[in-house]
């Protein structure tokens, strides 16, 4: 009879519930013991295990999926279960459950398992699965009786947020019935909030976003609940319809939510995500969050309900050392006058051998850009061997580890999630930072732009992107950061502090190589290059001296003013709306007026349920603060611009206050300049972009129609009682180019407006921006109208950019008289500074083609 060894062992005890004594017993493990840090992660998380909420941080590529499976085995064996490792997505839910096969582990991807729900097998699947008004797991208020789980551990966190902001908000296509009925419900309110915006939105303008005045979606619940209701029952169960997840759980904060439009879609979301309505996330006795080593964690508290003071505590290994090795430049800042087409040859050239820095041998590389936008991959077209997106990654990332050649390949918008360890990747371009998507989202960033939370938000984007190349200790890659951008976020110093601490010395040691080739053409580019890929000893012993002993950041960053937000949806879904007014309002005390400015907003919709004229009172300061805020019921009162009486002195104070040395203010020229676009979807950008290039040339500058809801886009307040009134329609798309009679007719009636506002002796000069100086035989145009168009715009940059970089030489911009002296020079004094590129409008008869939609046709 063959021995039963199926008991064997079990006289000895309980099953062990320490980690790493689990992997050392497991009978087919696939390595003989756990990387280092794995080990003291795994150490640490039981230590602390009794703690509700713990992030754990570890570099990319440090092994936390193995340490996540084995945190939720070990949950299994203290029968702190069932158990569940949520991934971001299918592909990396499938990665996730290989790895747990190969370890051994009893892993299923069936929700509905026996032993699963038994809590003998763990559950391996996506985020999505979990969290969403159907979750087979249960919802509050919903038909399925709720799952109750013991463990949850959430892979690559920052990720899953995206996931779970989407599943908390409605989002209505401007192709449904739905979103005319909801446009009709709230035009006036809509209109009232700006008639250039409320136009924009209206004829399906990109960048075009209003939010619905909180008082209106206030007044207006019921009707919007039966519209809502109505689509929900017609939707009939459809999983494809855009209500179908998101309805069951935005309908019971319905009353909290901010509902945002524009041309393409109106969202509907609440402040913070209500997770406590998936009751098996939020009740789970044990949430644990791996990700990267991103320093700000404030996101985990809005949108996850984690408690703020276990987070703050982060579990990381002792050394941050583990992290692969990286050589980080923007070729921007060593050179602004690089051409970025130049860099992407460049790329080209390394992906097929051809290094050319004349030393010693070259190799191809596989080359990975990362890019934002389909219109950002265009500018690849030359370059790139492939253009993949995220449902084509299975198949590409199978490849680039197979060690296939593939040349360049350009990523669209995916910043996370893609593994590409060894010859998968060598070198790596970040080509942008991904824009905000949402009609909230893009509002926000308008508002916060140039802030603190802004530069943050920025840098955990480009980190994320940075981390795709590097996948543990001794794997090394280097990155190109393309823009003027991203190349601030290496030279601004209160910028590289929110990189992570390793990424931070890398940087470092980065800029001490840049430092070196300082003005130097691309060709130094390509030797530093040869330099990192050819693993140079040189290199290796300065980088492995510069990392030794780096430490990870030992507490994470939760701002109050988020913990705030997130007390107070939570008193204001317990129906106690005084009591979160005031926590958001302590909450942004320590924050600039800008920042308050847009925090204050949300402080005046919690008022609006308890004291309408308390409110307004906190929308008006808002709105004096931050022009993105909404507009209040009363009129803000209209402020005359007052310029200073010497330009020179006046941009004097203005750059020394707003940089810190002259790579950064070149930088941040580029970085204005680089706005100033005809592009449909960047119309808002462009037109704060003109506002900016006003106080980058010592003038006082402002928005009117952003700030009063009326008014022109632009106001720059010269010396000598002069402005200049800047319309914008830089996103006109029409095949006829010409200058219709509306568009005239809406700069005369601002020059109207300037005068009655800003005073009649004030001299004032009317400019267009516009894809044509050709006017319909109809339209008027108004006395000393001057047009820039694309041709007149790149004149006026090209002599901006000049003048930036002369007063970046020899520090020329820290002596008013340098100053005054270059502005003359560049003709960029008082009213010249337009006058000299600018245009006389004319009238035509006939059909003039647009350029900018014949672009848009060929492309």
């Amino acid at each position: 009879m063959p021995i039963d060894l199926s008991n064997l062992g079990r006289r000895r005890g309980a099953v062990s519930t320490q980690p790493r004594d689990i992997f050392d017993a497991l009978p087919s493990r696939p390595w003989p013991r756990l990387r280092l840090e794995q080990g003291e992660v795994l150490k640490l998380w039981h230590e602390r295990r009794a703690q509700r909420d713990i992030v754990i941080k570890q570099n990319t590529g440090g092994g936390k999926t193995v340490a996540g499976l084995l945190i939720a085995q070990s949950s299994l064996n203290e029968a702190v279960g069932p158990a569940v490792y949520l991934a971001p997505d299918t592909y990396l839910a499938s990665q996730a459950l290989h790895e747990g096969e190969r370890l051994g582990l009893s892993v299923t991807d069936n929700a509905r398992s026996a032993d699963f729900r038994a809590g003998r097998s763990i559950l391996v699947t996506t985020f999505q699965k979990v969290v969403n008004g159907q979750s087979v797991f249960g919802v509050v208020g919903g038909s399925r009786s709720v799952t109750n789980i013991g463990t949850i551990v959430v892979d690559d966190a920052h990720s899953a947020l995206a996931i779970t902001e989407k599943q908390f908000k409605v989002s209505v296509p401007a192709s449904s019935p739905v979103y005319d009925a909801m446009f009709r419900l709230f035009n006036d309110s809509l209109r009232d909030q700006g008639e250039a915006a409320w136009k924009g939105v209206r004829e399906g303008q990109v960048g075009a976003t209003i939010r619905v005045p909180f008082w209106s979606w206030n007044g207006q619940q019921l009707a919007v609940r039966n519209i809502l209701d109505a689509a929900y029952s017609e939707a009939d169960g459809q999983a494809s319809s855009w209500l179908y997840y998101s309805w069951p759980l935005v309908s019971q904060v319905l009353h909290l939510c901010a509902a945002t439009v524009t041309g393409r879609e109106f969202e509907i979301r609440p402040p913070c995500s209500p997770i406590e309505l998936i009751p098996a996330f939020a009740n789970a006795r044990r949430r644990v969050y791996l990700t990267a080593t991103l320093s700000d964690d404030s996101v985990l508290v809005t949108d996850f309900g984690a408690n703020p003071k276990d987070i703050e505590r982060p579990v990381t290994p002792e050394r941050a050392s583990d992290l692969g090795d990286r050589l980080i430049l923007a070729p921007l800042s060593i050179n602004p006058s690089v051409v970025e087409d130049s860099v992407r040859a460049l790329v080209k050239d390394f992906s097929v051998g051809a290094w050319g820095d004349g030393e010693g041998v070259s190799r191809p590389v596989n080359v990975v850009v990362l890019v934002p936008s389909d219109k950002r991959a265009k500018l690849w077209s030359a370059y790139a061997d492939r253009v993949c997106y995220v449902e084509d990654l299975p198949d590409l990332v199978a490849q680039l580890k197979s060690g296939e050649q593939l040349g360049v390949t350009v990523l669209v918008n995916k910043y996370d999630g893609v593994d590409l360890p060894g010859e998968a990747c060598r070198l790596l371009v970040v080509d942008g930072v991904p824009f905000p998507l949402s009609p909230s989202e893009s509002r926000m960033a308008a508002a916060l732009r140039g802030t603190e939370t802004y530069a943050a938000r920025q840098t955990q984007k480009i980190e994320q992107g940075m981390g795709r190349g590097v996948r543990d200790a001794e794997d090394y890659c280097a990155v190109l950061l393309l823009g003027s951008e991203l190349a601030l976020s290496l030279t601004s110093p209160h910028m590289r502090e929110h990189y992570s601490a390793a990424t931070r010395i890398q940087i470092d040691l980065s800029l001490d190589l840049a430092d070196m080739i300082k003005n130097e053409g691309l060709e130094h580019v390509r030797q530093a290059l040869g330099v990192f890929l050819r693993r140079e000893p040189a290199w290796l012993e300065a980088s492995r001296g510069a990392t030794a002993g780096v430490e990870y950041d030992q507490v994470s960053v939760v701002h109050e003013v988020e913990r705030a937000r997130r007390r107070a949806f939570d008193l204001a879904r317990a129906g106690q709306f005084y009591e979160a007014t005031q926590v958001v309002l302590d909450g942004a005390r320590a924050l600039t007026p800008l920042e308050q400015g847009w925090y204050h907003e949300e402080a005046a919709a919690y008022a609006a349920h308890f004291d309408s004229n308390r409110s307004q009172e906190i929308l008006r300061n808002a709105r004096l603060n931050n022009i993105h805020a909404l507009l209040p019921v009363t009129a803000v009162p209209i402020a005359k611009l007052r310029p200073s009486a010497r330009q020179a002195q006046a941009l004097h104070g203005y750059l020394s206050a707003t940089y810190a040395n002259s790579v950064e203010l070149e930088l941040g020229f580029a970085s204005v300049l680089d706005s100033i676009v005809f592009d449909a979807e960047q119309v808002e950008a462009a037109e704060q972009a003109f506002m900016d290039l006003g106080l980058h040339l010592g003038f006082a500058a402002d928005r009117p129609d952003k700030r009063y809801g009326t008014g022109p886009d632009v106001v720059w307040a010269l010396p000598d009682d002069q402005a200049l009134v800047i319309e914008l329609k830089s996103g006109v798309t029409r095949h006829d180019a010409r200058i219709i009679k509306s568009e005239v007719d809406q700069v005369a009636g601002h020059l109207n407006w300037c005068a009655e506002n800003f005073g009649e002796e004030i001299t004032l000069r009317p400019v267009l921006v516009h894809p044509s100086a050709s006017h319909m035989p109809n339209a008027t145009p108004p006395s000393g109208l001057r047009m820039l168009t694309p041709d007149a715009v790149e004149n006026l940059k090209d002599r901006v950019k000049s003048f930036s970089r002369a007063a970046a030489a020899d520090e020329n911009w820290l002596s008013v008289d340098k100053l005054r002296e270059l502005l003359a020079q560049h003709g960029l004094t008082g009213h010249s500074s337009i006058a000299n590129s600018a245009l006389v409008a004319q009238m035509s008869e006939g059909f003039v083609a647009n350029i900018l939609r014949n672009e848009s046709d060929a492309g």
